[in-house]
């Protein structure tokens, strides 16, 4: 069985699982999604996330999948990603979305992923107009592509804080504003960066893109 996490289910999350979810349905290969997320869908944000109801976004997200997507296996995490539960959150042998909107947190789930043998981390991120994808992969022990934080400072040294750590008017506050076309062009890049590495092609390790110029540049950087 395929054992899948994903971490922030806001606009990248919410573009980017449903078509995960068709794609598991019909492969052939059992798998088992667990959505993790401490945040709750706001109607202020219906512009770039669906979301059926009002409440936990990893709760309300997983029973609305599990109804249509009836051969994948939910489960739900209606918490942040902490030090605390870092390392019961994300286990051996996964395959890993990171959705998240802060590098406090992918930091955190990077440095974890660096300890554990065998895993596979797929990340995305935008601001208004462009972002990126970075695939972080372990294998034996042995970073086949970079960390997060290897070649990005930002991730090594964050200025901001892991979301648990906020009150309410500060994670308010510190949304910055996203555009649900970004969200779209990420969400596509990280299924394709997961369709090429179960089909053993993945040969980057980090995707730019820009919307405006219609534009993605793959790289593959030492380790």
């Amino acid at each position: 069985m395929i054992e899948i996490k994903a971490i922030g289910i806001g606009g990248i999350g919410c573009a980017l699982l449903p078509f995960l979810c068709r794609y598991l349905q019909h492969s052939g290969e059992p798998a088992r999604l667990t959505l993790i997320d401490g945040d709750r869908f706001e109607r202020g944000n219906a512009a770039r996330q669906a979301f059926s109801s009002l409440g936990n976004k990893a709760e309300v997200k997983s029973r609305e999948l599990a109804r249509e997507y009836e051969a994948v296996a939910f489960r739900s995490r209606p918490e942040y990603v902490t030090e605390d539960n870092v390392a019961g959150s994300i286990g051996e042998g996964e395959v890993v979305f990171l959705m998240v909107d802060n590098h406090a947190s992918r930091h955190l789930v990077s440095r974890h992923v660096s300890s554990l043998a065998d895993l596979s981390l797929i990340s995305g991120g935008n601001d208004y107009e462009d972002g990126n994808v970075q695939v972080y992969i372990r294998q034996g022990g042995l970073d086949l592509t970079p960390s997060l934080a290897r070649y990005h400072p930002e991730i090594a040294t964050p200025q901001d804080r892991n979301p648990a750590a906020l009150s309410c008017e500060e994670l308010m506050a510190a949304g910055a504003p996203q555009l649900l076309f970004a969200n779209l062009m990420v969400a596509s890049l990280m299924l394709n960066a997961f369709y090429a590495l179960r089909q053993g092609r993945l040969n980057y390790s980090e995707v730019y893109l820009d919307i405006l110029q219609n534009a993605s540049r793959a790289v593959s950087r030492p380790v």
